[in-house]
């Protein structure tokens, strides 16, 4: 663990000043500070019962929202902190969920960051979200005896084959761990391969499949040109597949609208000039004064630069596009446009989600290549019946795989001090 520590520290060192001059000069000082663990003391009542929630980003952030209202809903005098390290995942969890915790940003991990963190938040747990394995955040957890729980756990495939050449060293870590509720049986193996005991490990299920937006389609997504096609959590070098199969599409359907939703908000202005570049009509979401007209929607592109709201914006489509799979990612989450019955199309690369082969079995998504987007789309959109079908399928899987919230909340209870099981 000393090594670790060096190691990490010493890296910190060299991107330390980077990472903090990338961020505005109005975050800096909090950034730093929570980094640090200096976090707020005043985080609610004092000796109350309080869950100190992980998710390091977006991803995690999202499937976290289902978990946490629910802890809420059942336990209301519970106080909930949740850290991220990402500043997207700050911005969609202050969104999404300031209302039910503390969001702050988690500690770097080293002995006297976790140290200042435990002693100002006083957790009576601390849950991990998917599988962030932060040696010494979870051997220090352990020596404050606080339990640590790993929640909707995933290892990919490249992780896992990572992680087994330092086996060794994860076993002593895995044994500070008092719980992992795992998605599937594939990740449940590759945890017990790991090191963690199997008497440890449970198969919960996703959360994501308990993922609802908070709100219904914006107002504004009224009176857009038809059909829409929403291209959600993009990354650099698909908007230009997604404007390609755009181009095409709008010979046969000229009123069409693209909504383009780039993952990462520092390439909101990137993605406007890929578009203005092409001569096409444009509009940011930031610019919008509630719902524009159907003219000045038909025939052009939105870009969605609103934190948060993409989940919701899924509800106007008429085709969902998946970011993340038309470059070697791994794919985005494709269970919001199914919570809205909507049909779905991939690229080839959807590692991070192999779930997403039960949709192709059952006809609620197509894969395509990005060659081949327009072609899959207009399949779609030409076809009512078709869309339909789809939508409707990809909602059966959506509905058939949910319940996990319910199944690892029931295992979380089981360590809730007495005091916070009471007081619901």
């Amino acid at each position: 663990m000393i090594a670790y520590s060096l190691l990490y520290g010493l890296a910190l060192l060299v991107l330390l000043p980077l990472e903090c001059l990338k961020r505005p000069p109005a975050l800096r000082r909090r950034w730093l500070k929570e980094r640090l663990g200096l976090v707020s003391r005043e985080h609610g009542r004092l000796g109350s019962s309080r869950l100190w929630v992980h998710a390091v980003s977006v991803g995690e952030v999202t499937a976290a929202v289902p978990f946490i209202q629910a802890v809420r809903k059942r336990h209301p005098h519970l106080e909930i902190v949740l850290s991220t390290v990402t500043d997207t995942g700050q911005a969609v969890a202050g969104a999404r969920l300031g209302t039910y915790a503390t969001v702050i940003y988690v500690p770097f991990d080293l002995p006297f960051a976790v140290r200042n963190a435990i002693s100002r938040i006083d957790p009576s747990l601390f849950l991990i979200m998917e599988t962030e394995i932060w040696p010494n955040t979870i051997t220090m957890m352990r020596r404050a005896s606080v339990p640590v729980l790993l929640l909707n756990g995933r290892i990919s495939e490249k992780s896992f084959n990572g992680y087994r050449r330092l086996v060794f060293f994860l076993k002593g870590v895995l044994d500070c761990v008092s719980l992992f509720c795992m998605q599937d049986e594939t990740y449940a193996g590759r945890i017990r391969a790991l090191g963690a005991g199997s008497d440890r490990v449970k198969v919960t299920g996703n959360f994501k499949f308990d993922t609802r937006p908070s709100t219904a389609a914006p107002e504004w997504t009224a009176g857009l040109g038809r059909p829409v096609i929403v291209a959600g959590s993009t990354h650099r070098g698909e908007e230009d597949v997604m404007l390609n199969a755009y181009g095409e599409l709008r010979r046969e359907f000229p009123c069409l609208t693209l909504i383009l939703a780039p993952r990462h908000p520092e390439r909101f202005a990137e993605v406007a000039e890929l578009v203005a570049k092409r001569g096409w009509a444009y509009v940011r979401r930031s610019g919008l004064d509630g719902a524009p007209s159907s003219q000045s929607g038909q025939g052009a592109v939105i870009i969605l630069d609103a934190m948060g709201e993409l989940a919701s914006v899924y509800g106007c489509a008429d085709a969902a596009v998946i970011g993340g799979s038309f470059i070697e990612h791994g794919g985005q989450n494709p269970l919001e446009p199914a919570y809205w019955s909507k049909p779905i199309v991939c690229g080839p690369h959807m590692g991070n989600f192999p779930f997403v082969e039960e949709f192709y079995a059952e006809n609620g998504a197509v894969r395509a290549e990005a060659g081949g987007l327009a072609e899959a789309l207009g399949g779609i959109l030409c076809s009512p019946d078709l869309a339909a079908s789809m939508g409707r399928a990809s909602r059966r899987v959506y509905d058939r795989n949910a319940g996990a919230v319910e199944r690892t909340l029931r295992e979380v209870e089981r360590f809730l001090p007495s005091t916070a099981e009471g007081a619901d």
